[in-house]
């Protein structure tokens, strides 16, 4: 019964470890149980069948977790859960002509403070004075600071 719950442990514990690794990124209660079962499964063999069962389980929840990870990896089966999408838009530069405090334009994504705004027929990034603005509001540019450009709602 007790090797029965030492590879339950383990599997359990390289399961957890796998799910940490590829779906939930960071330290999570997942890698911490992972951690825990398979240091508890290598704490119970030690206990109950001595040093050289101790070290082979060690040696074989090693392999056993660089195995399946090297199995996960090749079989591509996480690629389905990945993140795969890309930024390709681009905002154009702020020249010192393209855009002067008093200018009007539409805000082409929502401004929560930062966003993309439509001013003089070019796609600029914009800032609103701290309100969330609304996605084909029009705004006004108030100032531009630093090529930072600060714009208002107009009512």
């Amino acid at each position: 019964m007790t090797i029965f719950i030492i590879i339950l442990l383990i599997v359990f514990g390289v399961v957890l470890l796998l799910l940490e690794f590829f779906v939930l990124p960071g330290i999570t209660i997942a890698g911490i149980g992972a951690i825990v079962m398979m240091l508890g499964g290598i704490y119970l063999s030690y206990h109950h069948y001595g040093s050289t069962i101790g070290h082979l389980t060690v040696l074989g929840a090693v392999v056993f977790s660089l195995l399946t990870l090297w199995l996960a990896l090749k079989s591509g089966t996480w690629n389905k859960i990945m993140l795969k999408t890309e930024i390709d838009s681009t905002v154009e530069k702020l020249d010192d002509n393209l855009v002067q405090v008093g200018d009007k334009g539409i805000c082409l994504s929502r401004l929560a403070p930062m966003g993309q705004v439509r001013i003089n027929n070019h796609i600029v990034e914009a800032k609103s004075t701290g309100s969330y603005v609304d996605e084909k509001t029009p705004v006004e540019v108030i100032k531009i600071v630093d090529k930072i450009i600060v714009v208002k709602p107009i009512k």
